[in-house]
């Protein structure tokens, strides 16, 4: 199971100070995080796309460009990539080179986005955003797939011999997992394919994102891509920690009272016992986490959001070396305990890589077999 932390990239300005970043220090901090959550032994970062205020990185694929030559070992994906603005042959193009100036160390998360103005800021309509979704995706697989497309849809002019460069990595397309928080079409359209959901998981009760994951993993299973508890499932978390629950929540309070998405609204006790929000001690963190899977299953990915709100660099920092001291290790060992032998591990590049070989290397026998 893979555990690491995703960004939105919110400029806000800190309630206990008064002090507001900049987009040049917001971005270097983002940059630090990205490596000390490598240091501290998580897997994966993940960089939000958004191109309003009070959000800052507009392009995801080259801030993990440039973390792709800062680190070694961890996964760089996206949370989310915007399939409904963004062009699908930018897409193919930008993160097949990601892919590649990484060496496999990255998959990506496409998502519509929850901001309806940023739809019209590149000539689309929300009210297409479904079928936005739907079509721009079906042509970025066999952009990925595919070394020449003829294709004609909706949304966009045709393609005619078009080949998209460079070309996947090994000749395999990076993993993608389809994040939605509300929308069962993208969730069909996660299972239709065989890839992998992302349930964001941090404002809705876990009765919502147990109907979200059971139905994508029923769907899965009706596709047949396998049972429905081998689906590939990721789930966000948002948690803020110190070594006693007391000092958590007066330390937190402020942060999360002001905070853009939900600050002036729900207590920070209810939105607590209410959502998978989590404040306290690094125990309470564990026991709340290792409850997702009662009610989604065993899960392949866990991403938690700690650099939001207006939250400083050095707690920032501090919050991922108590994730990766305290925290990951328990939730590795006791995510792994009664974890059945055939439930998948989430897909790397090295296991597609493997998948596709062995196909390969099949496929003379099938053609023998069947001539």
């Amino acid at each position: 199971m893979q555990f690491g932390i995703f960004s939105v990239g919110d400029i806000t300005t800190d309630p206990t100070t008064g002090t507001t970043p900049t987009d040049a220090s917001r971005l270097q901090d983002i940059l630090t995080i990205a490596q000390h959550a490598e240091t501290v032994g998580l897997d994966v970062f993940a960089m939000g796309e958004h191109h309003n205020p009070p959000f800052f990185p507009s392009s995801p694929v080259a801030i993990n460009s440039y973390l792709a030559a800062k680190t070694d070992k961890i996964i760089l994906s996206t949370a989310t990539t915007l399939i409904t603005t963004n062009d699908p042959v930018r897409i193919a193009e930008e993160y097949a080179m990601l892919q590649h100036l990484s060496g496999g160390r990255m998959d990506l998360t496409l998502g519509r986005g929850n901001t309806g103005p940023v739809y019209p800021w590149f000539g689309e309509d929300i009210r297409q955003g479904i079928p936005l979704a739907l079509e721009k995706y079906a042509l970025l697989r066999r952009l990925w797939r595919e070394d020449v497309v003829d294709w004609e849809g909706q949304f966009r002019t045709p393609l005619q011999g078009f080949t998209s460069t460079p070309r996947p990595l090994d000749g395999v397309a990076p993993f993608i997992w389809h994040g939605s928080i509300r929308s069962p079409e993208i969730a069909e359209q996660a299972a239709f394919y065989g890839d992998g959901f992302f349930s964001n998981h941090i404002f809705w009760p876990a009765s919502h994102t147990q109907k979200m994951v059971g139905f994508y993993r029923q769907r899965f299973e009706h596709y047949g891509h396998g049972r429905a508890d081998q689906a590939i499932v990721g789930l966000g978390g948002q948690v803020f920690m110190r070594k006693n629950s007391q000092d958590a929540v007066r330390e937190f309070r402020p942060y999360f009272d002001n905070a853009p998405v939900y600050g002036h609204g729900p207590s920070l006790e209810d939105f607590t016992s209410q959502t998978p929000l989590t404040v306290g001690s690094p125990q309470e963190v564990i026991d709340k986490t290792l409850g997702f899977r009662d009610y989604v299953g065993d899960y392949q990915r866990q991403l938690f959001l700690m650099d939001h709100a207006g939250l400083p660099l050095k707690t920032v920092l501090e919050q991922l070396d108590l994730l990766g001291e305290e925290v990951v290790p328990v939730l590795r060992r006791e995510f792994a305990r009664n974890r059945p032998a055939d439930v998948p591990d989430a897909p790397t590049h090295a296991s597609l890589r493997a998948v596709a070989e062995t196909a390969e290397a099949q496929t003379p026998l099938k053609t023998k077999v069947n001539s």
